[in-house]
């Protein structure tokens, strides 16, 4: 038997890593694609169908993190912290949307104008594709670094299926609140 699903609150740790690893696995097949010196290679549909899917799982991502806000709340002195990720996950948000729609015109381009792109203008869209790409994974790393302050530095945790009932609260245990009374 599978374990309880949690609710959407206890969700966001589990769904954050997909927009971190699906965003940062793309310039991969950017490169290659450049290599391939080919307006369209499945290199280039697949780094397009990765940035896709990282964009739409920051999102829900986004989602999650809003229903689990209350726990960060709960815990003294992360407000400005939390501020700081809500405000930076935002901005990755639109910031690869923004990628995701130029990189499928960078690509799509071509086929529209009717014109054939040259082996040069392959290579140039996707390595010109890359520095606001990298500035969007500077983003995304910064506030993935602030979420993981939430955690690691103010023990912010979002309730999982069952943490509640074998801890009898809201399972948000701040950094340093020893409950265990064993002296």
């Amino acid at each position: 038997m599978l374990p309880p699903m949690p609710d959407w609150n206890g969700v966001h740790p589990l769904v954050v890593h997909f927009p971190i690893a699906l965003l940062f696995v793309a310039p991969v097949f950017v490169v290659i694609a450049a290599a391939r010196r080919s307006r369209w290679t499945p290199f280039g549909a697949s780094a397009l169908v990765l940035i896709a899917l990282g964009t739409l799982s920051i999102m829900v991502a986004m989602s999650t993190g809003e229903a689990a806000e209350d726990a960060a709340e709960a815990v003294a002195d992360a407000d400005a912290v939390l501020d700081e990720h809500e405000e930076l996950a935002e901005r990755a948000r639109l910031i690869f949307v923004g990628l995701t729609v130029l990189y499928a015109a960078l690509l799509l381009a071509p086929r529209l104008t009717a014109q054939a792109a040259t082996a040069r203008y392959a290579v140039i869209a996707n390595l010109v594709f890359l520095a606001p790409y990298l500035a969007g994974l500077a983003a995304l790393a910064n506030t993935a670094h602030e979420g993981g302050r939430l955690v690691h530095e103010f023990g912010v945790r979002a309730p999982v299926a069952g943490d509640r009932a074998a801890a009898g609260t809201d399972a948000v245990t701040p950094r340093g609140d020893d409950t265990d009374d064993d002296d």
